[in-house]
């Protein structure tokens, strides 16, 4: 942990792609209540804007953590928390089949109770797409102890 304040303003990189799969937006949908027709129904969707299904926004955003860990991992650390988010933009659409992957840009690290606060900007991508999916400031607290935020 005693690194942590160096990654101040650098760039992790791109993450590993993940699929999105009609499967996963179906899971998505049933485990958050959102069945618009946009994300579940590929035959309704083939004939909307997109000539497809598109993910949830939140299902791009829930794959933040997933991404970031792919990129940073801390093994001194006794406790991560996902301390929260400070903006979430959806500026496309994710259509089903994609891959999506995420740049993590450090933007600050600072001290807070028991270790250290990493500030990030997620700059998420999908193939076939010109343009960001989701762009998230996410923050997240690297623990020496057991300290709970």
């Amino acid at each position: 942990m005693a690194n942590l304040p160096g990654l101040a303003g650098t760039s992790l990189g791109a993450s590993r792609p993940i699929l999105i799969t009609q499967d996963r937006i179906n899971q998505f949908a049933a485990a958050t209540g959102d069945h618009q027709w946009i994300h579940v129904d590929p035959v309704r969707a083939a004939a909307g804007p997109f000539g497809t299904t598109i993910a949830h926004g939140y299902l791009t955003l829930s794959l933040a953590v997933e991404l970031f860990f792919d990129l940073l991992e801390v093994t001194d650390s006794a406790q991560v928390i996902n301390y929260g988010l400070d903006k979430v933009r959806f500026p496309a659409p994710v259509p089903v089949g994609s891959s999506v992957t995420a740049v993590a840009d450090i933007t600050s690290v600072s001290p807070c109770a028991g270790g250290h606060q990493l500030a990030t900007t997620l700059t998420f991508t999908a193939t076939g797409v010109d343009r960001p999916v989701c762009i998230a400031q996410m923050i997240v607290r690297y623990l020496t102890g057991g300290e709970l935020a």
